[in-house]
């Protein structure tokens, strides 16, 4: 775990927000982020695959992940539709509540279930996907925030290398570490129609990846 000073989190997490705008790349997550956590809200997430609503759902988690760089180059989600995310958008959204919560001040705790989430999600990808690390976790992020997406620019900023307990457990031990300047950073996500802010909130995990990215690129 790389050793940072809260000013230097605050800075890079300032640096990250700073190219998030409404027509950007990175306003994908927001969108995505919104869609999953206004229906677990309004417990609606049940509804989600509702045949009236699932192909907004898988398509509302795709472009995310294609502007997130999931689906370019070899990737193997290029050579598939929206509707192989299907089966990970049901496996997800059957979550428990509690799994729901998780979060980096739960992650001393909860790196298994974090680990199990990961695993699921590889599983109900089915054949043809190599499910990395980078993917699951963005995967996790962009739909329930519970951890930095574990992309390389994350884990040479951060000073990791694989989704491991010790990885995992750093990022609960850095919040730790860090907990009244992360609390203190308040990061509302981007209404895709107003373009102004919502009620809903980056999680500390969000915010620990936009830091550590934003490390990781300057590296």
């Amino acid at each position: 775990m790389r050793a940072i000073s809260d000013l230097e989190f605050a800075r890079s997490v300032e640096s990250f927000k700073a190219t998030r705008t409404l027509d950007a790349r990175y306003a994908s997550f927001d969108f995505c982020f919104n869609y999953f956590q206004q229906a677990r809200a309004e417990n609606e997430l049940d509804h989600l695959l509702d045949a009236d609503r699932r192909e907004t759902t898988c398509l509302q988690l795709a472009f995310y992940l294609a502007s997130w760089g999931m689906l370019r180059g070899k990737a193997d989600l290029l050579q598939h539709s929206a509707h192989k995310l299907l089966g990970v958008v049901e496996f997800l959204i059957g979550q428990e509540e509690e799994v729901w919560e998780i979060d980096a001040n739960t992650l001393k705790d909860d790196y298994q279930v974090i680990r199990d989430l990961s695993q699921g999600i590889r599983s109900s990808f089915g054949s043809g996907v190599s499910v990395t690390d980078t993917l699951s976790t963005k995967i996790i992020l962009g739909v329930m925030g519970s951890v930095p997406a574990f992309d390389r620019y994350f884990k040479k900023g951060f000073g990791c290398s694989t989704l491991g307990p010790k990885s995992l457990r750093g990022i609960g031990s850095f919040y730790e570490q860090h907990a009244e300047v992360i609390d203190s950073i308040d990061v509302a996500t981007l209404d895709f129609t107003t373009g102004g802010e919502t009620d809903i909130r980056y999680t500390r995990s969000k915010l620990i990846d936009m830091a550590f990215f934003t490390l990781g690129v300057e590296a």
